[in-house]
C-alpha cells in the first residue's frame, strides 16, 4: 500500500469547503484580486505546481498531483473584503498545505532511495546484474519486496505516529477556525454589516 495516499484522503475529507475545479491547462494568469504593483502571494505556490488560477477566479484551485509528494497543491480564493479572521484561516490551511507537501516529498525520496538499493543488493546477492539479457530491469518477486515494505514501515514507525500527531492538530485547528469564521459570517448577516459593506462598495465605484 502506498501510504502517502493516506494523509491526502484524510486531510481532503477533513476540509468539505472546496471547491474542485478542473485544469487541463496551465493558466497565464497571475493571481486573483492582487495589486499589479506586487508580487502575488502564491507566486511562490504557482512556482511549485505549475499553474495559477485565473485572474477573476471565485473558487480555490486544485491542481494535478505534484510529481514528489503525489498530492494536489491548492492555490486559495481570496474572498473580496478579506476579514482578518478568514486571512488567518486561509494563511493557516496554506501553511499546512505546504508542510504536507515537505513531508511527503521528503518520505518519498527516502523511500524510493532505499528501495532501490534493497533491489540492488538483491540482486547482487543472487550474482544477477540490473538487466536481463533483453536489457530490461529486473524484479524481485513480491514476496522479496514485502520484506523491504516491512523493514520500511517499522524503522519509520515513530516518524509516522509523529506526523499523525501533528496532522491531527494541524486539522483541530483549521475546524476550530472554520467554525469561527463561519459564526463570525453569521453574526455579519444578522447586524446587516454585509449589506452595508456592499453598499459602501458601490458608492466608492
Amino acid at each position: 500500500m502506498n501510504v502517502k495516499t493516506v494523509g491526502c484522503l484524510f486531510f481532503r475529507s477533513l476540509c468539505p469547503c472546496y471547491t474542485y475545479v478542473t485544469l487541463p491547462l496551465r493558466s497565464p494568469c497571475r493571481g486573483h484580486r492582487q495589486n499589479t504593483s506586487q508580487p502575488p502571494q502564491h507566486d511562490r505556490r504557482a512556482q511549485r505546481s505549475g499553474f495559477s488560477p485565473a485572474a477573476l477566479s471565485k473558487y480555490d484551485w486544485i491542481g494535478p498531483p505534484d510529481r514528489l509528494s503525489n498530492l494536489r497543491p491548492i492555490i486559495y480564493h481570496i474572498p473580496e473584503n478579506e476579514t482578518p479572521l478568514e486571512r488567518k484561516l486561509r494563511h493557516l490551511r496554506q501553511e499546512t498545505e505546504d508542510w504536507n507537501h515537505k513531508f511527503w516529498t521528503n518520505q518519498n525520496i527516502t523511500f524510493s532511495k532505499e528501495k532501490e538499493e534493497y533491489v540492488q543488493s538483491q540482486l547482487k546477492a543472487k550474482g544477477f546484474s540490473e538487466r536481463d539479457e533483453q536489457g530490461r530491469k529486473r524484479k524481485l518477486s513480491s514476496e522479496e519486496m514485502a520484506v523491504f515494505y516491512k523493514h520500511f514501515l517499522d524503522k519509520n514507525v515513530k516518524r509516522h505516529a509523529s506526523y499523525n500527531r501533528e496532522w491531527y492538530r494541524h486539522n483541530f485547528t483549521i475546524t476550530l477556525l472554520m467554525a469561527e469564521v463561519a459564526l463570525h459570517k453569521t453574526w455579519r448577516m444578522l447586524t446587516g454589516q454585509g449589506r452595508r459593506t456592499s453598499r459602501e462598495k458601490g458608492k466608492s465605484t
